[in-house]
């Protein structure tokens, strides 16, 4: 399998100009190898986390702070 365009995380566009393709992130995956997500130059700043796994995190933290009476 070869690699294609890198697709741009906050827009969903294609980025054309390899110059122009930013590393944002590294998604770890339970089964192969992760995945680099990737954006254009001028969305890297734009580009937020996934709001769902630190969501889940705070509330795993509040239910162990709690759970210990």
């Amino acid at each position: 399998m070869t690699p294609g365009l890198p697709v741009c995380h906050h827009c969903d566009g294609l980025i054309i100009d390899p110059e122009d393709a930013v590393v944002v992130a590294y998604v770890h995956t339970n089964s192969g190898p992760g995945r680099v997500v990737w954006a254009h130059g001028a969305h890297a700043q734009l580009v937020h986390p996934d709001p769902y796994p630190l969501a889940l995190l705070a509330r795993i933290r509040a239910l162990c702070a709690g759970g210990s009476s």
